[in-house]
């Protein structure tokens, strides 16, 4: 189990990331902190492997620690999950070497993807102590895929969003030749079913995906898709 630490000063978010944290598996809550000073204690005594960190703390700030794990060359990696959508702030998280940055407020879905994330390149990267260049290339490939939906979401229709977008068509690619359904793309992503039908519909009028209407001799017909070769 992958440990995570919470640092959020605010009772009601902090038990909403709890709650979102426990939805997604492989992951265990170490602790869960109101402030740096419980943080900085838990940590001598417990070691997590990632941090979900809000900036502003009572009389403190986020980037100060993140700045101060750095320093002290402290293994440990970090989310930040904060209100603050400034440019200069995101593009400070990221020289930080944060993974990601999740800003305020925003969905179970696009949590899970974080953390899903996060959990891939983790447990492969400790499987061997060397790498060939198509792995590294396949952990970067994220920030690569968002230019097939651009650098924003104004690529997409209203409603959809960029990472969701992503998570699904990389579990298209993965899954090839082969028809699925929006529920069992929704068992293996942990997304709605709905919400997975609807990116589906729209890749498929993007030319992506090609879609299967079968019907049944009762109830609805089934709608099945598959990458368009």
């Amino acid at each position: 189990m992958i440990q995570v630490m919470i640092i959020e000063d605010d009772p009601m978010v902090r038990d909403i990331n709890t709650k979102f944290l426990s939805k997604v598996e492989g992951f265990e809550l170490t602790m869960a902190a109101s402030n740096l000073t419980d943080a900085k204690s838990c940590m001598k005594s417990k070691k997590p492997d990632l941090i979900l960190l809000d900036i502003y703390l009572p009389n403190e700030n986020g980037m100060d620690f993140l700045k101060l794990l750095r320093s002290r060359e402290i293994n440990v990696d970090v989310i930040l999950i904060t209100a603050d959508n400034t440019t200069s702030r995101v593009q400070e998280a990221f020289r930080y070497g944060a993974r990601d940055y999740l800003i305020k407020p925003f969905t179970l879905d696009r949590f899970k993807e974080s953390l899903l994330e996060f959990k891939d390149r983790y447990y492969s990267l400790k499987k061997t102590n060397e790498i060939q260049q198509c792995e590294v290339d396949k952990y970067l490939s994220s920030s690569k895929e968002f230019s097939e939906v651009g650098e924003n979401n104004s690529d997409l229709e209203k409603g959809l969003n960029k990472y969701t977008y992503r998570t699904i068509w990389q579990q298209i690619k993965k899954i090839g030749a082969e028809y699925t359904t929006p529920e069992e793309l929704g068992e293996l992503l942990g997304i709605a079913r709905v919400t997975c039908r609807k990116y589906l519909e729209y890749m498929n009028k993007e030319g992506k995906v090609e879609k299967l209407i079968e019907y049944g001799k009762v109830g609805r017909p089934q709608h099945k898709y598959k990458i368009n070769n």
